[in-house]
């Protein structure tokens, strides 16, 4: 096969959660488990760390391949979903693999595929555990797909497991209060393994902390580790005279989160050597929302961690990786400049939490009228997403181009009943057009909603 029919088998012949949604998912791990079996098992033969959460493990997961890769370890990185390139999935030092990597684990194994009939998901693990093994990666960041005790990726053992923050997100599926959001994430939680919380939350910890103590691994809440001091976007200015903020953007649209912290050494309790703690007191990181200060919590426990484990990671290769993450590992669609005129970003963000975090940044941009591309998938419970927006936007609404797409015209008649209006697009393309072509020079464009609009865009 051609790696474009490659990927066809791939995404036809099997349930795809982004197709197919919920229907897809399979509440245990027998495929995997048997898939990797007859493939050699090689999740055992490369070391791991474990990312689940609601939000943020995608940029946290990035940002620990980034230190490591600069601190000279060959690092594989499994994320989910891809933008543009079903490849963006598995990369090794930032590169995605080959296609006929794909291609020819694919053909080696139809076989199995037909006799044991994975999921889409399931086989895109075994690919990912099979070329880590065969490269002999040094160390691989595997975020999970969905939920955590059920999630294919959960047949590792890893050395560290890190589980971000708990919100609502595919309660159809992982359970429709917190703490059950929570149980599922926690299965990643393995015996004496050592787990960071990015964030601690009244809710939910209880349920981190009976877990870690049942499977006697150390835990840490990242929030209660770190203060930040303070933080700034570099290229914004204050106006006195005229008591206005002005955002400029240096050369090629990059901008840059400057932050301000120090350790809580009261609850710093990762790494009883002194000498391996970190020892910076602000850093410059190249991923700007304002979520990313919950996520670069996460990211120094997790570092400090590492370094108990003795892994050799020096602050200067900390300060180095954290301002180049997205050029290290390809990161894109976290709070990106699409254009400077009019000001157009996007984001990732798809659920309330996601939300409530870009209305964040957003407002901590100076503009005189919003403009909101809105894009959502028809599975997703949008009234908890509509209730968040601004009524005073201008909004585009569209469908992202997948089978579980809103119709934009659904979309407009939801957000009617929350205040929220706005026009139907046939895309995506078209309503970010509308919206740019709309907007004044002082006007920002924002568009989002869902992974899969952002998809059409970066």
């Amino acid at each position: 096969m051609t790696y474009q029919e490659t990927i066809q088998y791939l995404y036809s012949q099997l349930p795809l959660f982004t197709r197919d949604g919920p229907s897809a998912y399979k509440e245990d791990l027998t495929n995997t488990i048997a898939l990797c079996q007859t493939i050699g098992n090689p999740q055992n033969k490369f070391k791991s760390i474990h990312i689940a959460g609601t939000n943020g493990k995608g940029s946290t997961s990035h940002m620990l391949a980034a230190i490591l890769q600069t601190a000279g370890y060959k690092t594989g990185l499994y994320t989910s979903p891809h933008l543009k390139d079903f490849r963006e999935r598995i990369r090794i030092n930032g590169a995605m693999i080959s296609e006929i990597e794909v291609i020819t684990f694919v053909e080696s194994n139809k076989g199995s595929f037909e006799q044991i009939r994975p999921s889409f998901f399931e086989m895109t693990v075994a690919l990912a555990f099979d070329i880590f093994a065969r490269e002999q990666v040094d160390i691989a960041i595997i975020e999970v797909g969905l939920g955590g005790k059920l999630d294919s990726t959960n047949i590792i053992t890893p050395l560290l497991s890190v589980i971000t923050n708990i919100g609502w997100d595919h309660m159809d599926i992982l359970g429709n209060t917190l703490p059950l959001i929570a149980a599922q994430k926690a299965g990643i939680i393995k015996h004496k393994v050592p787990v960071v919380i990015g964030e601690y939350q009244e809710e939910t910890a209880e349920v981190f902390i009976n877990k870690a103590s049942d499977e006697n691994a150390p835990i840490c809440f990242a929030s209660k580790n770190w203060e930040i001091l303070n933080s700034v976007v570099s290229g914004q200015e204050t106006n006195a005279e005229e008591g206005k903020t002005n955002f400029h953007y240096i050369e090629d649209n990059q901008q840059y989160l400057e932050i301000a912290f120090e350790s809580t050494n009261s609850t710093f309790n990762l790494n009883n050597n002194s000498e391996g703690r970190i020892k910076i007191n602000q850093l410059k990181l190249d991923l700007t929302g304002t979520y990313q200060l919950k996520n670069i919590k996460t990211v120094l426990s997790a570092v400090e961690e590492l370094k108990a484990q003795r892994f050799a990671i020096s602050d200067d290769n900390l300060l180095d990786a954290l301002c180049n993450v997205k050029k290290l590992t390809g990161l894109h669609g976290r709070w990106e400049v699409l254009s400077k005129a009019p000001l157009t970003i996007c984001d990732t963000g798809h659920n309330p939490d996601g939300i409530e975090e870009v209305l964040k940044s957003i407002a901590g941009i100076p503009y005189q009228r919003l403009h909101f591309v809105m894009g959502m998938v028809n599975d997703k419970d949008s009234s908890k997403i509509l209730q968040l927006l601004p009524k005073n936007a201008i909004y585009y609404f569209c469908k992202p181009n997948i089978p579980r797409g809103l119709d934009a015209e659904v979309l407009k008649q939801k957000a009617v009943s929350f205040g929220i209006i706005g026009e139907a697009y046939p895309t995506v393309k078209a309503a970010l057009k509308a919206a740019q072509q709309n907007a004044k020079v002082n006007d920002l464009v924002f568009a989002g909603g869902s992974t899969f609009v952002v998809a059409e865009l970066v």
